[in-house]
This record gives structure tokens, C-alpha cells and sequence, in this order.
């Protein structure tokens, strides 16, 4: 019978091969699959999973070096498994023994038997040639990184594309947000300290704490109370921007999974009334989830954010946070899989779709309120190019330069229009800010 580390390493190819040959997102692969493995090997899964999407390109040179022939596309999960074999050898703790024999083992699991003679030899070729000390041979294998990516990051950030590329590849830290309606930042600190749990602040957000080493969010103080929730800092910026001023009447347009929209509840007061918006009805159940563990609720609306005559009652809105779909280019440290899964083409059509959602609000905006457009993407075709023309087109919008704080001045770059945080400035993620005012006639 199959050992628990084989049968680990044969789930771990298959969420990879699902990603690579069949476009899944990485965690649909996984929620799909893990329930194959009792719970203590689960971490090791998304250790494996996560590594090697990380350093595909890499990996698949080796690969390409070691196989003659390409694997036949019906055995495309033999390569995802060599694949995992060749990064528990180069980036895990796993003992080189117990990655070549466990991973071997695995592909009897995934019913490859004829295959596991090639893939032994591979893995101890590999080992024996050292392979992993040659320089890459490609730009793709050198940066983890699809060459249409690149290619935009050096076009749109010339000075700093190779940092972005290298903080893409690394593993992002945790992040909470304190409940700013039950306890400040600093208590957060205090309460986690007592449960032996190191945690950092960050100038100039002011509810953002970020851990020292990652854990269960079970095992947080005050988690499932509703007192903390895991948020990335850059993500934070977003409801305490958006709130300056005390809008009463709000929008969080394409609000799934719910954690700005919570963070928004959690600022406004007795009286705070918000819409949470979204187009996919499943998601939205996310949101509830959110809101109700946080004691907090909301109109939750089901609706296409470019079609608001489906969905809006025509009463305007103080303030509306666009955070708009995006090809998510400055959160590919968490989710690595963006990699394979974004093409070149996928930008101008995002970036069409970003401007017909901000030109269908724009209307259901009051005069002198105030739209954040936000995007969790690098690239100028969706955030300043988006906003840009949007100011060019429109008399009655104006920016607002203004930052929430001057503490997170020297965390952002300013844009021909908008705000850009950097992915790994401050250890955040990336994200895009823009304000826009609605002028009063």
C-alpha cells in the first residue's frame, strides 16, 4: 500500500496538472482534490503545489533537458509530478532520498507504472549532473515568468521590472487587520503577543499587522469573534481612503470575496449604509460568510457593476469603491498560478471592461462624492491608461491627489494618474489607487 508522502506528491500533480493542461485556478485545484489527504498532509500539498508554479519555467527547462521526448499530453500529469520531484530537490527541506522515492512511488498512484522507471532516472540524472547550478538558458526559465509579461513589466516600469519580477517569486507574508470597531492595531499587537504570536505594524495603515511567521487563522485570537481578518496591508489602504469624509451611502462594487466591503462596515458607524455588489451570486455567499463573522451586515446585491439599471434604484451614492476585475499582476506571489493562467491578450479586454464598469458608476455617483478605482494589477493599461482616459473624456470628474496619510507617500508611486504600490514595497502586495470627484455644477 502507497505511503502518505507518495500519495501527497501523486495530489500535488494532479492540482498542478489542472492548473497547467486544463486552466484551472490553483485553488479551485486544490479545494477540488484535497480531500483526498488527511489535514496534517494538506500542508505539504500547497507547499509542492504553490513551488512549483512558482518556478515552472525552471523546472520545465530541466524537464525539457532530461526527457527526449516530450510526454504525451495524456500523460501531462507525469510531467507536473517530475516537475514536483525536481523542486522538492532544489527548494524544500525534503530529504533527497525521500523526494526521489516518494515521487517515484506516486506515479504507481497515478497509474503511470510503465513510467516510473524514466522518471527515477530523471530525477537522479538531475542530481547527478547537477543540473540546478546551470545558468538558465531563457528569460522565462531565468524569471519564473511568461515572456509577454516581462516584456510588459520592462515597458511600464523600466527601473524597476526585474525587482517586481523578484518579489513575484517570493512567498508573501500574512497579514491581519484589526477590527477597528473593537480594538486598535496596537491592542491587536498586544493580544497576539500573549498568545506567543510576533506581529508587526506599518506606518500609515493603520490597522494592518503583519505576522512574523504564517498560521491557521484557527488558531488566531479573536478570529472566528470577528476581532481580526486576514488582509493584505496594500488592500487596507482602500476602505479608510474611500471613507475620508464619512460617506454615509456607499457602493462597493465587485465586493466578492468581502473583505474591503467588511473593512468599509467596520469604519462606518451605526448608521452606515452599504451596497456589496457583485456579478457572480456564488461568490457572494463569501461576502455573507464575511460579514457575519464579523457581527456586520450589508445589502448584498447580485448584478452586473456595467449594467446599473439592472440593479440600482436610482438613489445616488456618497462613494463608490471600484475595485475593478484585473489581470491581478501585483498578487502573483500569492496566487502563482496567474502565471500560466493570464494571457497577452487578456489585457485589452480587461482594460475595455474596466472602463465601460467606471463610465456605467459614474452616473450613480453624487455630486461631490468621491469613486475609488482600485486594481490589484501592475500594469498601466489597466490602471493610470484606464483613468486617464476616463478624465479626458468626462467634464465633470476630477482627481483627488490627496493620500489618506502622508505615512504611505514614500510606500507609492505617483502615476500619470493614480497611486501604484509596488509588489513587495513594505512587504505588500501590488495595487492601484486612483481618486475621482464628481465636480458640483
Amino acid at each position: 500500500m502507497a505511503g502518505a508522502g507518495a500519495r501527497t506528491r501523486a495530489v500535488a500533480a494532479e492540482v498542478i496538472d489542472a492548473v497547467v493542461s486544463r486552466g484551472r485556478s490553483l485553488d479551485a485545484a486544490i479545494e477540488a482534490r484535497e480531500t483526498k489527504l488527511p489535514a496534517r498532509d494538506r500542508p505539504l500539498l500547497r507547499l509542492l503545489a504553490y513551488g512549483v508554479l512558482r518556478n515552472y519555467w525552471a523546472l520545465q527547462e530541466w524537464i525539457d533537458t532530461l526527457v527526449s521526448r516530450p510526454f504525451r499530453a495524456r500523460d501531462s500529469v507525469a510531467n507536473a509530478l517530475l516537475a514536483t520531484g525536481l523542486y522538492q530537490l532544489t527548494d524544500t527541506r525534503v530529504p533527497d532520498h525521500a523526494a526521489v522515492s516518494e515521487t517515484v512511488e506516486a506515479v504507481r498512484i497515478l497509474r503511470r507504472p510503465k513510467l516510473a522507471g524514466l522518471i527515477n532516472a530523471c530525477l537522479r540524472r538531475f542530481q547527478r549532473d547537477e543540473l540546478a547550478a546551470r545558468a538558465p538558458d531563457s528569460e522565462e526559465a531565468r524569471w519564473n515568468h511568461p515572456s509577454w509579461l516581462i516584456d510588459r513589466l520592462r515597458a511600464d516600469w523600466a527601473d524597476d521590472a526585474e525587482a517586481i519580477l523578484a518579489a513575484n517569486n517570493e512567498r508573501a507574508p500574512m497579514w491581519l487587520r484589526a477590527n477597528a470597531s473593537r480594538q486598535d492595531a496596537v491592542t491587536c499587537q498586544a493580544r497576539l503577543a500573549e498568545a506567543g504570536i510576533e506581529a508587526e505594524l506599518l506606518d500609515g495603515v493603520p490597522d494592518a499587522l503583519r505576522l512574523a511567521t504564517a498560521m491557521p487563522v484557527e488558531e488566531l485570537p479573536g478570529f472566528a469573534a470577528g476581532d481580526v481578518s486576514i488582509q493584505d496591508a496594500a488592500a487596507q489602504l482602500a476602505a479608510r481612503w474611500l471613507m475620508t469624509g464619512s460617506p454615509q451611502r456607499v457602493l462597493d462594487a465587485c465586493a466578492a470575496p468581502g473583505g474591503k466591503s467588511g473593512h468599509l462596515l467596520e469604519l462606518g458607524g451605526e448608521n452606515f449604509d452599504l451596497t456589496a455588489l457583485d456579478s457572480d451570486a456564488g461568490r457572494l455567499e463569501r461576502v455573507r460568510e464575511n460579514h457575519t463573522r464579523l457581527g456586520l451586515s450589508a445589502t448584498i446585491v447580485a448584478g452586473d457593476a456595467s449594467k446599473p439599471g439592472e440593479w440600482w434604484n436610482g438613489v445616488p451614492f456618497d462613494a463608490i469603491l471600484l475595485d475593478a476585475p484585473c489581470s491581478a499582476t501585483g498578487v502573483i506571489r500569492r496566487h502563482p498560478d496567474i502565471k500560466l493562467l493570464r494571457r497577452a491578450s487578456d489585457i485589452d479586454d480587461l482594460s475595455r471592461l474596466q472602463a465601460s464598469i467606471l463610465e456605467a458608476l459614474w452616473p450613480t455617483l453624487v455630486p461631490g462624492g468621491r469613486l475609488l478605482y482600485v486594481t490589484c494589477s501592475v500594469l498601466a493599461a489597466e490602471n493610470d491608461n484606464v483613468v486617464q482616459g476616463f478624465l479626458e473624456s468626462r467634464h465633470d470628474a476630477i482627481e483627488d491627489t490627496v493620500l489618506p496619510n502622508n505615512n504611505i507617500r514614500d510606500l507609492m508611486r505617483r502615476k500619470a494618474c493614480g497611486y501604484q504600490i509596488l509588489p513587495g514595497t513594505g512587504g505588500m502586495d501590488g495595487f492601484y489607487y486612483a481618486c475621482l470627484v464628481k465636480k458640483v455644477s
